[in-house]
């Protein structure tokens, strides 16, 4: 996620900011209003720290994820992102990975037929969510927003209440050491808060190898 000595929101929103000023192509093909992208931000120890512990669909690496939506006839993807949730254009959130068209670090998530009609409710919860602030304590509930956890609760709520994706006890540690990773020790004494360690949460990584989802081809950039 982040270096050790500065919050993960700052490096993301840095990044985005860096992000304006390339001059990748904008994909604009073959993407839908409610599709998922996950993400491998590459961004230092911190993100290292979370694709150690997660997996993505087909092994991949995630570290974070938003969703696509129709904005004015414009494809946006609304994201918990930097200092609170937003509106990012395609081009920017392509930027953000290291390939320079994004194809490599950056995959594509429809919700299966049977489950569309949960979009529009999804979608526009999400987007009732701009401007709210950041949760870098990546803990549920606490009136706060991280990546995944926005895209958990929207289908939550489209869901009527019930749970679309499915939390899993989150782990802070090593595994093939079984301690911490400095990163998370140096983060959470920053944020003078105890290691959510087993609490439940979401990452990109497991939204991503959901059942209820299917990975597609982003099949052209312009």
């Amino acid at each position: 996620m982040l270096e050790t000595s500065t919050h993960f929101y700052k490096v993301l929103l840095s990044m985005a900011v860096v992000a304006q000023s390339c001059t990748s192509p904008e994909p604009t093909s073959g993407l839908r209003h409610g599709d998922l992208l996950f993400q491998d931000l590459n961004c230092g120890a911190l993100c290292d720290a979370i694709e150690a512990v997660t997996e993505g669909v087909d092994g991949k690496d995630f570290s974070h994820c938003g969703m696509v939506v129709n904005i004015n006839d414009t494809l946006k993807v609304v994201e918990a992102i930097g200092e609170e949730v937003q509106l990012s254009s395609l081009e920017d959130f392509f930027n953000r990975s290291g390939d320079s068209t994004g194809i490599k670090d950056v995959s594509v998530g429809r919700v299966k037929d049977d489950f569309r009609f949960l979009i529009e409710k999804a979608s526009a919860y999400a987007i009732q969510q701009l401007g709210q602030p950041y949760d870098d304590a990546f803990l549920l509930d606490n009136g706060k927003w991280y990546c995944s956890e926005l895209l958990y609760a929207s289908f939550k709520v489209a869901n009527e209440g019930r749970d679309f994706f499915e939390p899993e006890p989150m782990t802070f540690k090593d595994p093939k050491r079984g301690s911490y990773f400095p990163a998370w020790v140096a983060y959470y004494k920053q944020l003078k808060q105890e290691i959510p360690e087993g609490k439940p949460g979401l990452n990109p990584g497991s939204i991503s190898r959901s059942s209820k989802i299917e990975i597609i081809p982003i099949k052209s950039f312009q």
